[in-house]
């Protein structure tokens, strides 16, 4: 790919959006920490530097080297990032004197400036800063301004540079998406060829180069990204690939063998493989999630490193990770200190596991997997499966994971999800789960008191899973969810359903 965006990630929680807008505007970029820069700046067309919490005059600022990057590719900084250019370049940043958070209006933009083609007058952005630029850098010339902030957009003379104080990928900014293409096919000349067919094009030519003819294992699960990381493989190295499907014992109720016979006929070589007493065993005792997820990390692989020794000459592990699963367990300085959560499926394999990683889904957020699975000819059905966290039921049983817990939370969960299809609300929500609490209360059972379980339902709407809403599902559909949970399920005595949206929460409770 020669049209590649780079977005170097000072820690801004906007950064994953400046990535999907730039991606809606069918350009491939990626996200890289700032102080991790590709030694091969070739294949990029232009560079965008994002926001940050640190100040610029601090002394933890984040100080990266561009000068592969400054005057010889274009360049678009956002908040911190102008504010970066301006401190280091002979300008002057200091601690504003009123709050600039929130909208905003542009009252001034040059006149004829490519930047604002098409952008509304006094069009409305989103400031997010408690730093301000003075005076500009060296060669800069002021372009926008608006009632609070003079400096709120500036280019350099004589470089292909442009720098905002505003965050255009947000929302709240109208004209963002509009000064994004500006800035990047007009001024930048980036070609918008990046599609799913092209993707498809080149990831499988890309894997039959890397893979050559080894042998390659995959962990299916029957969701989207496994099935679509699946079909792309088989498409670049057929009978080569040996897929796997592992009952964990933390699977929804008769998924395991749902999901063996939806692949019958797709012309996958599938293996099942129970090892649900190795998980459980791996879990007993464990309450505390992270443990609990790396646990159930150890497992996989060490189920895997079995399999492969069944499989001639294996040199490869497949897996479906995608971006949000590497971008939630990155912290921006490259690090753990930060990560919101650890993925199983994410940072490499142990030493003694001999086998390679392949992962052609890395860069791609949910949605674009699924645009990519329609373009394989994937069935929608299978497409349009809702999420399910890879160890499965075990963050769904806060505290320690039982067998009776987790056939409890399978019931539960079937009910919720079949109610779903049946009222014609499956397709509305964008992933649904419940939720086992470690909670005991009290409740009347006809004449008997009851101590028992308490259950959480959970269902957002979300287009990547970075950010969520909590779907407002009908009052009748709870009801008689809650009612035939209580009913039917031994062991649950009542229902809740959670309404908090992420951030602050997370889909998952752990």
């Amino acid at each position: 790919m020669q049209n590649n965006v780079l977005i170097l990630d000072f820690g801004s929680q906007y950064t994953q959006l400046i990535a999907r807008r730039v991606r809606e505007l069918n350009i491939f970029c990626e996200i890289k920490p700032y102080n991790l820069l590709p030694q091969d700046l070739s294949p990029y067309k232009a560079v965008i530097l994002s926001g940050s919490p640190h100040s610029v005059r601090g002394d933890d600022a984040p100080h990266p080297d561009l000068t592969g990057i400054r005057g010889k590719k274009p360049l678009l900084a956002v908040c911190y990032g102008a504010q970066y250019l301006a401190h280091f370049s002979g300008g002057e940043v200091a601690p504003s004197n009123t709050r600039e958070y929130g909208r905003a209006h542009l009252d001034f933009m040059a006149a004829d400036e490519p930047f604002f083609a098409g952008v509304s007058p006094q069009s409305q952005v989103w400031m997010s800063h408690s730093d301000t630029i003075k005076t500009l850098p060296a060669g800069g010339v002021l372009i926008g301004s608006t009632h609070d902030v003079t400096n709120a957009a500036y280019k350099i003379e004589g470089e292909t540079t442009y720098a905002i104080q505003f965050h255009p990928e947000v929302y709240h900014s109208k004209d963002g998406k509009q000064m994004l293409a500006n800035f990047l096919v007009d001024i930048a000349g980036v070609a918008q060829d990046w599609t799913p067919d092209s993707f498809v094009h080149e990831t499988i030519t890309s894997l039959k180069n890397q893979i050559g003819q080894d042998r390659v294992i995959l962990g299916l699960s029957g969701g989207v990204d496994s099935t679509v990381a699946a079909v792309l493989l088989h498409q670049a190295i057929g009978t080569q690939l040996h897929c796997i499907f592992v009952n964990n014992g933390l699977l929804r109720k008769n998924e395991f063998d749902q999901v063996l016979d939806q692949y019958k006929h797709m012309g996958l070589n599938v293996k099942g493989v129970d090892a649900s007493d190795r998980f459980l065993q791996a879990l007993s005792g464990l309450t505390d999630p992270e443990a609990k997820r790396k646990a159930i990390g150890k497992v996989f692989v060490d189920v895997f490193d079995d399999e492969s020794h069944q499989v001639v000459d294996a040199k490869w592990l497949a897996q479906g990770t995608i971006y949000p699963d590497v971008i939630e367990s990155l912290s921006a300085t490259g690090g753990p200190s930060a990560t919101i959560k650890s993925h199983h499926n994410v940072g490499g394999l142990p030493d003694y596991m001999k086998l390679k990683v392949v992962e052609p889904l890395r860069l791609l957020f949910k949605d674009e997997v699924r645009r990519v699975g329609a373009s394989l000819g994937i069935s929608s059905v299978l497409l349009g499966r809702h999420p399910f966290p890879g160890p499965g039921l075990a963050i769904r049983v806060l505290g320690e994971v039982t067998p009776e817990k987790v056939r409890i939370l399978q019931e539960v969960d079937a009910i919720f999800i079949d109610g779903l299809r049946s009222w014609n609300l499956y397709d509305q929500v964008w992933q649904a789960g419940a939720i086992l609490l470690p909670v005991q209360s009290v409740g009347v059972m006809g004449d008997e008191r009851t101590y028992e379980q308490c259950v959480a339902l959970r269902a957002v709407e979300s287009t990547d899973g970075m950010t969520a809403d909590w779907v407002d599902l009908p009052y009748a559909f709870l009801q008689k969810t809650s009612n035939d949970i209580i009913n039917k399920v031994k062991g649950v005595n009542r229902v809740v359903y959670d309404i908090s949206s992420k951030p602050p929460a997370t889909i998952e409770w752990e």
